[in-house]
């Protein structure tokens, strides 16, 4: 479906007539207390849980870390070839692994984290979450203002940390990839960016509030790239949307390629421009961290990580593309097939 008032009704769970529906795998290795997979008001008291220490006043505990993540990772790249997809998944990793487990950029149990990691994405097997005591962990439990009857269990927490790490870092990566990519191929953008840093300075936490073209940026590479090309709802009772009647366990699938392409509201869909966000948008035609109930909870993160990244890169790099393919992995989450392979030089 592509209509935007299907998307509507399919993303707020109008009336109660759909839940996510999530792959099976999923539900085994995310575990049955996950927020993808509750509803009503457990769902409500995940979300407000979850969101504390994901808020913008939260996420100020890892500001000098990704900053300085991010300095380091760059410093990097300049004399080799450098893929983007490969090391957008390092930084982002590194930044979930200190924010859950209070992990060190570098070191055994950062190796051992990320060996983890790539079993779980190949093979969905559980990772043994050591959590107590993280900045993280006492986020969430903090949330509840000291009433115990109210904190989330152990399984809640490994269930809902192991969501936001594997949802995190997918989508994240991919953004940073594809950012680099239409960057690299529109330099024009790349020059607005600029002009509006300064050159050589370490960014603050009052300059991230001060970025609008940068939100610009991103937002206009999830409507370009869609990196979650479908969002899949199942059909919680009959009911019809669009001309069309639906049946009770019914996989419903919102096709959201077609919705960020659509040329009445984005004309010329396939450019890449960012000042189609200087207004207002109409509701549901942009879907880029989802809307309604299940919007990603981890939006103030992934921006934060993104902007922070972009800022350093723009200000002291320059790169060139090795390879022209638009092509994308046969994945969840759309991601660039050839890594967008690139040469880094200083500025």
């Amino acid at each position: 479906m592509t209509e935007r008032e299907a998307s509507k009704i399919l993303l707020t769970g109008k009336d109660g007539m759909v839940s996510l529906n999530l792959f099976y795998t999923g539900m085994q290795v995310l575990g049955p207390t996950n927020l993808l997979q509750t509803t009503r008001e457990m769902h409500k008291r995940l979300r407000r849980l979850i969101a504390e220490p994901l808020s913008l006043d939260g996420l100020k505990n890892y500001f000098q870390f990704i900053n300085m993540l991010a300095i380091q990772t760059l410093d990097q790249w300049p004399g080799r070839t450098v893929f983007v997809l490969e090391e957008a998944s390092t930084f982002t990793l590194k930044v979930i692994g200190n924010m859950i487990m209070s992990l060190e950029p570098t070191g055994e149990e950062q190796e051992k984290f990320r060996a983890n990691f790539k079993i779980i994405s190949s093979s969905f097997a559980s990772l043994p979450f050591k959590i107590p005591g993280t900045a993280f962990y006492r986020g969430i439990q903090a949330a509840d203002g000291g009433d115990d009857e109210n904190k989330l269990t152990d399984t809640q927490l490994k269930d809902n940390i192991l969501t936001l790490l594997v949802a995190g870092h997918d989508t994240t990566t991919a953004a940073l990839t594809w950012i680099m990519k239409f960057l690299g191929e529109n330099p024009e953008e790349h020059r607005q960016i600029q002009a509006n840093r300064k050159d050589g300075e370490y960014l603050t936490w009052s300059e991230l509030n001060k970025m609008p073209y940068t939100t610009k940026v991103i937002s206009e590479t999830l409507r370009r790239a869609t990196i979650l090309p479908w969002f899949s709802r199942k059909a919680a009772q009959d009911f019809e949307i669009d001309g069309y009647k639906i049946k009770k366990g019914w996989s419903v699938n919102l096709d959201v390629v077609s919705i960020h392409h659509d040329p009445e509201v984005f004309p010329d869909p396939e450019k890449f421009d960012p000042s189609r966000f200087d207004e207002p948008l109409k509701p549901f035609s942009f879907l880029g961290f989802g809307s309604g109930p299940r919007m990603c909870p981890g939006i103030n993160l992934a921006k934060l990580e993104i902007s922070i990244f972009i800022h350093y890169l723009v200000c002291r790099y320059k790169w060139r593309a090795l390879e022209k393919d638009d092509s994308g992995q046969p994945t969840l989450v759309r991601m660039p097939k050839n890594k967008y392979p690139i040469v880094v030089e200083s500025l």
